[in-house]
């Protein structure tokens, strides 16, 4: 039988990894600066849970993992961390709110393998609840800039509003039925171009003027502005237009507008989304999929609960997969090029260096030890190839004279150091 791994799926060998565990804790590190709260919800979940009104959607629960245990239960591998994480703030009514909480984890699709897209695949995700105003939107997206600009990769985040979008496409004469249709088919906007896009809607059915004026809508591109409030005469397209205006006040404010673009057209195909949306792109386009995205989602949380009540909840997810992808191909130098502090070579001495390396890792230092026996000249290689700075060889002589040295990989120097141990 030859090995292999499961379509969709890799492994990470320590190069690789390395890079995947500096972004991760990269991400991280800005997660908890801005106050968020750690948490962990379970891969496995009810497949009621995942397939519910309230979560992604037809098109989501298409790629979902199915599978029942020993007692026949239905269950599901989550798709993403949003529905586990709603589940969670429904169990446990006496979190205090707001409550901002951030989760790294994998999620599993049975969908399409592209770059930096598998089936198996790592997702970190930021999510807030309690907070109507659209400070949290700009706060998560003041975040993810942080982030990249800590990371090393330029981007830029294109938003919208489902409201406004929905709104719009309500009043071309598209009915409620047909709206998250038309929605999936223009999410398509970038990948097929205008006249895919209405090749795919000509298959809805949709009158000819409805057509039309969403062709003329699409085709405004750069043009498409923003009017007054009040020019509007859908209601649902006032509230969105509304909370644009609120969100671009403080992207404005903190002098972030520039690399945040409003985009009428974005669409975010998922189901769940009910206001501000927004997707994160790469300036230089070496991979044009979005490497992150998010948006508000006000029913889901009360809809699982049963209640129908409006809790007011928005997040943003990073793909981890995708971000080492696009880190990896710019081969920018790796955070820190070693991750190790020392390297102890024992020549025949291999109880004294095991101490010293002990004594090291005590004082917190990363020491690798050898513990094969090689010749010096090899190990001083490995060192200068893995970029080791600092190497201690421990033999005879340092026994004896109850000392040993600390050699400087880069500038030759040595610094002697007693052994501080019977």
């Amino acid at each position: 039988m030859q090995e292999r791994n499961v379509k969709g799926t890799q492994d990470y060998l320590p190069e690789v990894a390395k890079v995947r565990r500096d972004i991760t804790r990269t991400l991280e590190d800005v997660f908890v600066q801005y106050g968020c709260e750690p948490l962990e919800t379970p891969i496995l979940n009810y497949s009621k849970l995942m397939a519910s009104k309230y979560s992604g959607g037809d098109e989501i629960l298409k790629e979902m993992y199915n599978l029942t245990d020993r007692g026949q239960r239905e269950l599901a591998l989550r798709y993403d961390l949003t529905i586990p994480f709603a589940k969670l703030i429904a169990m446990n009514p006496q979190l205090k709110m707001p409550f901002k909480r951030y989760e790294i984890g994998k999620v599993f699709r049975d969908g399409p393998i592209k770059t930096g897209r598998l089936r198996e695949f790592t997702q970190c995700d930021v999510d807030v609840t309690g907070i109507e105003s659209q400070m949290a939107e700009a706060e998560l997206m003041l975040m993810a800039l942080d982030a990249f600009e800590r990371i090393g990769l330029q981007v830029e985040i294109q938003y919208n509003n489902r409201k406004y979008l929905s709104g719009m496409l309500t009043l071309f004469g598209v009915d409620k039925p047909q709206l998250n249709q038309v929605i999936l088919v223009i999410d398509k906007l970038y990948k097929i171009g205008v006249d895919g896009v209405m090749k795919e809607l000509n298959n809805i059915n949709l009158s000819g003027n409805t057509l039309n004026r969403i062709q003329s809508f699409l085709e405004e591109g750069e043009n498409t502005t923003l009017y007054s409030i009040g020019s509007y005469k859908s209601t649902e397209v006032q509230e969105g237009v509304k909370e644009i205006t609120e969100l671009e006040s403080f992207l404005q404010a903190l002098s972030i507008e520039k690399q945040c673009k409003f985009n009428p057209f974005l669409a975010r195909g998922l189901e769940i989304y009910t206001g501000t949306i927004y997707e994160i792109f790469l300036v230089d386009k070496t991979i044009t999929s979005s490497i992150g995205s998010g948006g508000r989602y006000d029913q889901t949380i009360g809809g699982l609960i049963g209640t129908n009540e409006t809790m007011p909840t928005v997040g943003i997810s990073f793909g981890l997969d995708v971000i080492s992808t696009a880190f990896i191909a710019k081969n920018i130098q790796v955070f820190s090029p070693a991750t190790v502090d020392y390297y102890v070579i024992p020549l025949s001495k291999n109880i004294e260096a095991l101490r010293v390396a002990n004594h090291l890792r005590k004082k917190g230092y990363s020491v690798l030890l050898e513990m094969n026996t090689i010749k010096l000249r090899k190990a001083l290689e490995r060192a200068n190839k893995e970029s080791i700075k600092k190497v201690i060889i421990i033999g005879e002589n340092e026994v004896k004279n109850n000392k040993y040295y600390v050699k400087d990989m880069g500038t030759g120097e040595e610094i002697e150091v007693a052994f501080l141990f019977n």
